[in-house]
């Protein structure tokens, strides 16, 4: 047992650069709920549903993280800071990572039956400060959870999400490990290298565009007005070329 949990100290220091011993750890909040939530779960899984809940109250008020009885979480669970809530039916792998204000949470079931209604965590995620994991998804293993994010749908395993509603950041994970991109992905996902030097020219003008774009603005001129005025001036000679070269003409039929 006391092989274990030093263990499992050890596992929270190499993710932490903070603390200075193990001793600093035990203080954390996010060990604490842990603790107290595999007492509440021996409970819930007995059947013994109220003194569940009474010590998950507790360690609520205790360490500010809501971790239902219910809730299946696996080895060398860390989290970092507070203000977490756990769902019932929700399932975490062995050396997940979780940092502040973060919802596993659930979602309305269609067919009007509780059932499984959170999400399901595999191995060595990370879960960034404020994300919303919403819904009876899973999240693939090495995933990493960007701050804030708003997660309703499975996330492959090594994806990168970001964003409310989030999306794979770059190229699809399906696809990273087939070839070599270059230069990275600027503007579309993937280059096609018969074309790239137009791609790369695109996004040079797209740039330029809205560059000029905010001057206007700056200086309180519209785009569009200003695309106008200088067609105008471009169609204006054209018409004083076209009546002096109709001076010359008349001028020298009169001569």
């Amino acid at each position: 047992m006391l092989s274990r949990l030093i263990e499992y100290l050890d596992s929270i220091i190499a993710r932490d650069p903070a603390p200075r011993s193990r001793w600093e750890v035990l203080l954390y909040p996010g060990v604490w709920a842990l603790g107290y939530h595999r007492i509440a779960h021996w409970l819930f899984e007995g059947g013994l549903y109220f003194l569940a809940r009474l010590v998950n109250h507790f360690s609520r008020s205790l360490t500010a993280i809501d971790i239902h009885p219910g809730a299946k979480i696996g080895r060398h669970f860390f989290i970092d800071h507070g203000f977490t809530v756990i769902g019932e039916t929700a399932i975490i792998g062995d050396n997940v990572t979780i940092y502040q204000c973060v919802t596993l949470g659930g979602t309305n079931p269609t067919n009007g039956e509780g059932g499984k209604r959170h999400p399901t965590i595999a191995d060595n995620v990370i879960i960034g400060a404020g994300a919303q994991v919403l819904g009876p998804i899973v999240v693939g293993e090495r995933a990493r959870i960007g701050a804030n994010a708003v997660v309703t749908s499975d996330v492959p395993a090594g994806a990168t999400m970001i964003g409310p509603k989030s999306r794979p950041t770059l190229v699809k994970v399906e696809t990273y490990e087939q070839e070599f991109i270059p230069y990275g992905t600027p503007c579309s996902e993937k280059f096609d290298p018969a074309t790239q030097g137009m791609e790369l020219l695109r996004c040079e003008v797209e740039t330029l565009q809205r560059q000029v774009a905010a001057l206007l603005a700056e200086r309180g001129e519209k785009p569009e007005v200003k695309a106008k005025a200088r067609v105008s001036k471009l169609k204006q000679p054209q018409k004083d070329d076209a009546a002096h070269s109709d001076d010359k003409v008349k001028g020298a039929s009169e001569g």
